[in-house]
């Protein structure tokens, strides 16, 4: 490869790096060209699967300010994750359970380095999407609650007013 493509390859990396919430590196000896295929489509419009070289990765993740240089090892694939890093790593996760050969090394997530433990939990975590719409419902439930009490006390205190109205009336009657 000559240096000017060395560095326009460098220069791409360091560019997809800045520009992705995450990066999971893989390796993926002992997979076909149409599983690779597979793993890129299953991965969605949010990720982008590239065969890397190792040198030139770890100069684009120094120049892009991230370490992965323990991972830069063997053959090497980078998935750069755009979207939910979520989906991205279930994506991942899922194919290696299917096929073996792809092994998750590790990765960065915001900057911050991840070993192939955390992004497997990462991967076992819910999408985005799911947990807001939790945590609206779970808000919308503490509203309703809130309504029920605000609506609950002035129920209560006309009820105590009927009953003190009585009580007087009672005691005003009997004597």
């Amino acid at each position: 490869m000559a240096t000017s493509d060395k560095n326009a390859a460098v220069e791409e990396i360091t560019q997809k790096l800045r520009d992705s919430n995450a990066a999971v590196v893989t390796s993926y000896t002992g997979l076909t060209v149409a599983q690779l295929k597979e793993l890129r489509r299953s991965l969605g419009e949010n990720a982008q699967y590239r065969v890397v070289k190792n040198t030139l990765t770890k100069i684009a993740a120094n120049e892009a300010g991230i370490q992965l240089d323990e991972h830069l090892k063997g053959s090497t694939a980078v998935a750069f994750v755009t979207g939910d890093p979520v989906t991205a790593a279930k994506g991942l996760r899922d194919f290696a359970k299917e096929n073996p050969a792809l092994v998750i090394k590790g990765g960065v997530l915001d900057g911050k380095a991840l070993s192939a433990d955390e992004i497997k939990k990462l991967a076992d975590l819910e999408s985005r999407e799911v947990l807001l719409s939790k945590l609206a419902g779970a808000m919308k439930g503490k509203q309703s609650q809130a309504a029920s009490v605000f609506q609950a006390l002035p129920s209560k205190l006309v009820r105590t007013v009927d009953a003190l109205r009585a009580k007087q009336a009672e005691q005003g009657g009997a004597e």
